[in-house]
């Protein structure tokens, strides 16, 4: 059969279409293939877990907050995440089961905040607790980022610019001071030489700055690389003691968060363990799953692991004897906040002067030592006259 054409030359306007919808529907199929493994960030799972306990507070059916929560959506891709959720549960199935299919959309903790809330018929109010744990969680990340791009930007800068002057700017001048047939000062001669060595050899140091990175990423996604790499976070000088509050707070915090949902206590010390993203509290979490099945208490273990300050051990104790264990625990959190806030503004104040200093030393040593021979040469010709 012919394939029809206008008089231009081009397809008619039934086939233009007939292309436009295969290749719509070609995208629509990848972007659902996206959504089977879609990585939702905490800040969109706070955004999405806030507005979803809200409309469910007003009284909405929870298949019509899905359906306005769909609509809304910008991301294409999560709208399909949330379109799935939203015709499971219209077929019968259960809000946590449905969840339970976007693993890296909905972590452990939501689905089994939702488990706990179906459970107890108050689903509105747990996803607003748990919304406001993951906006505290974004806040406090958000405030170690900001922290920390100011140094890293300073040190970028320093590193590219010693590299230029290293690379550009030394070898003009070695080669004037080839000219002068004198012997160079030590620091300058040690310059050259490394400004010859960059210049030559400096394909072979990316090649293994690029294996160094790669086989330490490989390594450290091994239990004994991630074991050895949070031990050393911790004990880590400055940043160390700002790491060690941030996993205090997170673990009371969660766990504050699920014994007050009425989340057994097992299964929270399993999802506060996958939470936390520290060996460390994984390891406190399994001794203390143990010691509770055997009748124990969760000071007890912590009383016995040097993880955890006296402070801390000493609260959980009085929450136990006075059965508020997770205000307590709330309480411990809202505390190690404020110092990690602390922590932060003192390690920004300390950091900017010594940025300073850095470079100062660094760019001011390299222009130090590339005119020592120029002053040199100037103190033989005044010797002279």
């Amino acid at each position: 059969m012919a394939q029809t054409t206008t008089a231009a030359g081009k397809p008619a306007p039934r086939q233009q279409s007939n292309v436009k919808a295969a290749q719509a529907l070609a995208k629509q199929k990848a972007l659902e293939k996206k959504a089977k493994g879609y990585k939702l960030d905490m800040g969109e799972l706070a955004i999405f877990t806030n507005q979803l306990a809200s409309l469910l507070t007003a009284g909405l059916p929870l298949v019509s907050v899905l359906e306005a929560l769909q609509d809304q959506t910008e991301d294409p891709i999560f709208r399909i995440v949330i379109r799935d959720v939203r015709n499971d549960i219209s077929s019968g199935t259960s809000f946590s089961a449905a969840v339970k299919k976007f693993p890296n959309s909905f972590n452990t903790l939501f689905v089994s905040m939702v488990e706990a809330g179906e459970a107890s018929g108050g689903l509105a109010e747990i996803l607003g607790k748990v919304a406001g744990y993951f906006e505290s969680s974004v806040k406090l990340t958000k405030k170690v980022k900001s922290a920390m791009t100011y140094p890293i930007a300073v040190i970028g800068l320093a590193v590219a610019l010693v590299n230029v002057l290293l690379i550009f700017v030394i070898p003009v001048f070695a080669a004037m001071f080839a000219d002068f047939g004198a012997t160079l000062p030590a620091p300058t001669q040690m310059l050259i030489d490394l400004s010859n060595f960059l210049k030559a050899w400096w394909w072979a140091l990316g090649l293994g700055a690029y294996a160094l990175y790669w086989g330490t990423g490989k390594y450290v996604r091994t239990p004994g690389g991630r074991r050895q790499k949070d031990i050393f976070l911790i004990k880590a000088p400055i940043f160390g003691n700002l790491i060690h509050k941030i996993a205090l707070s997170r673990f009371c915090r969660t766990y504050a968060t699920l014994i007050r949902s009425g989340v057994p206590i097992l299964r929270t010390l399993e999802i506060v363990a996958s939470a936390s993203g520290k060996v460390q509290v994984e390891d406190a979490c399994a001794e203390i799953a143990r010691h509770v099945s055997q009748g124990g208490q969760v000071s007890e273990v912590l009383a016995a692991n040097p993880f955890f300050p006296p402070m801390m051990k000493h609260m959980v104790k009085a929450g136990e004897s006075t059965g508020n264990v997770d205000g307590m625990m709330n309480k411990i959190a809202d505390f190690y906040d404020t110092e990690c806030d602390a922590t932060v503004s003192a390690l920004t104040s300390l950091i900017e002067p010594m940025l300073i200093v850095f470079l100062g030393v660094v760019v001011g040593g390299i222009v130090m030592a590339m005119f020592l021979p120029i002053f040199k040469l100037g103190a033989v010709a005044g010797g002279m006259g």
